[in-house]
């Protein structure tokens, strides 16, 4: 019995050995906790990495940031920023960097603010072309809207009033009565009294035979006429022909008469049989008189020119213009031409030629000599030309203007200076006339 070995209890555990045995567990886990943390972190943060792999050969370079703009159009190539296309592949997912930053989730993991999978980039183009179509359709209705305004203020400039009259044609007389009642909602021409002093003139076409007007009123924008006028000696196939030309007028005690406005009326459209005996009320909107031009060419001058320096004169010559604006309803007009010597941009000499009478093509074959001032050559020198419409009663109006000077430009200012090269010589040019 006493060679055998002795069993018995263990080492005792006194309390600081299991104190250090807890502490050394404890940390070990933490150490390892922290471990696992880290290396979670760090594969995770090499998946999603905003910094893109290089290619073979090409140093990496670095990322702008910057927000993406919307695209022109939609079939347009040009982009205001760099956009994900719309199927990328799984692999470029990784490797095409993201427009926009990146916030960490909940769980700890890094996840993309957009744009973070295929389907979000898919649609993110849509949603800019979608901004980019409210912002053309918003230019769109403002460009409408400043078109409209335009519109109406031009429509408010070209309404000079209304005309009321009536008509009354009898067939056994052979005689058409035409009653000018009165005018209303008529622009005011004195613009210190705002008002007009107007009357209405009256003429039937093409002949230009019958001429009549009413009398003045003074100071008024809604005159009330009632007067009546007969034309006699009018058969029934010569009304369908005629037609009534009004012109509404303002008198001016210094000057010619100021033109407001006309109305034309082709009795051609008027049914006299229906209302025979009775008289048929019009009314009519009065338009600009020169709006015709608008629509028209101006019209050519041919003008020929000659210098002589030794003598200090300049030889013009109008001879003729072609296509001329139709300045009344009957297809012609009443042209002349009005010339000025212009010295440093002062008229110092006029001529005018003779009046062609109802013609649109003119031929003048009319010369005229200007005494330019001592030894100054034509560099200070210039001639405008004015090409008007002869009325007898109204205002003549300017069909057409041309200038001619060493500052002219263009094809005026080629023929100048030919003939300031070209001394006593005449060169000839035929020039458009500009309003």
């Amino acid at each position: 019995m006493k060679n055998q070995p002795h069993v018995g209890p263990g080492w005792p555990l006194t309390t600081p050995a299991l104190i250090g045995i807890c502490l050394g567990s404890t940390f070990f886990l933490v150490s390892l906790a922290a471990v696992t943390c880290f290396c979670y972190k760090r594969r995770s943060g090499s998946s999603s990495s905003l910094k893109p792999t290089s290619l073979k050969g090409r140093p990496d370079r670095p990322l702008v940031l910057r927000r993406p703009t919307a695209v022109k159009s939609p079939s347009s190539g040009s982009v205001g920023a760099v956009l994900p296309r719309k199927s990328p592949s799984p692999t470029s997912a990784n490797k095409t960097p993201s427009p926009i930053g990146m916030h960490r989730s909940p769980t700890g993991g890094v996840v993309e603010k957009c744009g973070s999978n295929p389907s979000s980039r898919q649609h993110s183009p849509n949603v800019e072309q979608k901004n980019l179509i409210e912002n053309e359709n918003e230019k769109t209705k403002k460009d409408c809207d400043i078109k409209n305004e335009k519109e109406i203020l031009v429509e408010k400039q070209c309404k000079l009033g209304q005309l009321y009259f009536r008509l009354k044609y009898n067939p056994d007389k052979l005689s058409l009565q035409v009653s000018i009642v009165r005018c209303s909602d008529l622009p005011p021409k004195d613009s210190n009294n705002g008002s007009s002093d107007p009357y209405v003139k009256l003429q039937l076409l093409p002949e230009k035979q019958h001429k009549v007007k009413t009398r003045v009123l003074r100071k008024t924008v809604d005159p009330v006429y009632d007067e009546d006028f007969t034309f006699y000696g009018i058969n029934p196939n010569q009304l369908q022909a005629t037609t009534l030309h009004f012109v509404v007028l303002s008198f001016d005690r210094y000057s010619r008469d100021d033109v407001i406005g006309e109305v034309i009326c082709p009795l051609s459209g008027v049914d006299f049989e229906e209302v025979t005996g009775k008289q048929m009320e019009m009314v009519k909107e009065i338009t600009p008189r020169n709006l015709k031009i608008r629509y028209q060419g101006r019209g050519e001058l041919l003008v020929s020119l000659c210098y002589q320096p030794a003598a200090n004169r300049l030889t013009v010559v109008v001879l003729k213009s072609r296509n001329l604006p139709k300045m009344d309803f009957a297809g012609l007009c009443d042209p002349y031409v009005k010339i000025y010597l212009l010295y440093n941009n002062q008229r110092i000499a006029k001529k005018k030629t003779h009046v062609k009478k109802r013609t649109t093509n003119p031929v003048f074959n009319e010369s005229f000599v200007f005494e330019v001032p001592y030894n100054e050559g034509l560099e200070n020198i210039s001639l405008e030309f004015l090409v008007l419409d002869w009325d007898r009663v109204t205002k003549n109006e300017v069909i057409g203007r041309l200038e001619l000077g060493p500052r002219s430009g263009g094809p005026a200012q080629q023929h100048w200076n030919e003939v300031c090269n070209a001394p006593r010589r005449q060169i000839a040019e035929w020039h458009k006339l500009k309003e």
